[in-house]
């Protein structure tokens, strides 16, 4: 087939500057979170896991953080347990905290970790509690939610011993306490906390909208690039609302420890981790000091 030559001009010029990204990237810690609302019964049809190995074979180190609520609520249903929530927490008994590891460090991690091996990558499926990645302490709140956490400390010597052996790490969002329990945490904290700690170059939370809006849920309202003050009072004035105060919060939070920049983008858009990194207009909101 032959390439008009404007369209082979463009094209050109486009892979060039894709190269140079690229180039710019080697040998860079990139933490991705994926929110188990993407997960969902679709990691086989989205293009996250190959952009995930495609990172990787060009020299880029992806560490892959990830939840699963709808996977856990779906299993507490089935054997009879209602979940309860408080201010968007699962209320975690010991009960539901087996389950919660069941789920977390057992099917959806071990589910990733086998679409990354069918798309022809490498990957080690751990949870916080391996290696005291996440050690964790009660979250303090209103009323009692058990096993419910907040990251305390961060080790980070086990993700980049397995990054540096050529794995991508798979991290299911459990935390282990002094006394050695476990403890349920936010997953978007929780990859925040680490991109914070391993010095990640870009921190990108993979969600199923596409971005922050402005104006409440109108997506012509997407905000491309949000200063980390605008996004404050954004929060303040309940403009950013619901489950993207979290997702803010944990950006905000990776930037206070040195992040260059964070970003919350769509994970139902074809390769949006490669436009996101690799282009210079992206596909979400990249939020900057």
């Amino acid at each position: 087939m032959v390439i008009e030559t404007k369209a082979a001009i463009d094209l050109g010029a486009s892979l060039a500057q894709a190269l140079r990204y690229v180039n710019a990237w080697k040998s860079k810690t990139v933490v991705v979170k994926y929110g188990g609302s993407i997960m969902d019964g679709q990691v086989d049809e989205s293009t996250v896991i190959d952009d995930l190995v495609l990172l990787k074979g060009a020299g880029v180190d992806p560490v892959l953080v990830h939840g699963g609520g709808p996977e856990i609520t779906r299993t507490l249903d089935r054997l009879g347990k209602p979940s309860r929530f408080v201010d968007g927490l699962r209320v975690t008994d010991a009960e539901t905290m087996e389950v919660v590891e069941m789920v977390l460090a057992g099917r959806a991690n071990k589910a990733l970790v086998s679409s990354i091996a069918a798309a022809g990558g490498t990957a080690v499926g751990i949870s916080g509690k391996d290696g005291n990645v996440f050690r964790a302490r009660p979250l303090a709140a209103a009323e009692d939610l058990g096993h419910v956490g907040e990251v305390e400390t961060v080790d980070t010597r086990l993700v980049q011993l397995l990054s540096g052996s050529g794995y991508i790490p798979v991290i299911a969002s459990i935390g282990i306490g002094a006394d050695g329990g476990s403890y349920n945490l936010n997953a978007d904290h929780a990859a925040g906390a680490l991109a914070a700690a391993v010095g990640a170059s870009k921190f990108i939370l993979l969600t199923d909208v596409p971005g922050v809006f402005g104006d409440g849920d109108d997506p012509g309202s997407l905000i491309s690039v949000l200063r980390a003050d605008d996004a404050a009072r954004l929060i303040a004035d309940r403009v950013i609302s619901r489950g993207m105060i979290p997702k803010v919060e944990s950006c905000l939070a990776a930037l206070a420890a040195g992040v260059p920049t964070a970003h919350i983008i769509s994970g139902r858009i074809p390769h949006a981790l490669l436009v996101e990194l690799f282009t210079e207009e992206g596909v979400g909101t990249m939020l900057v000091p």
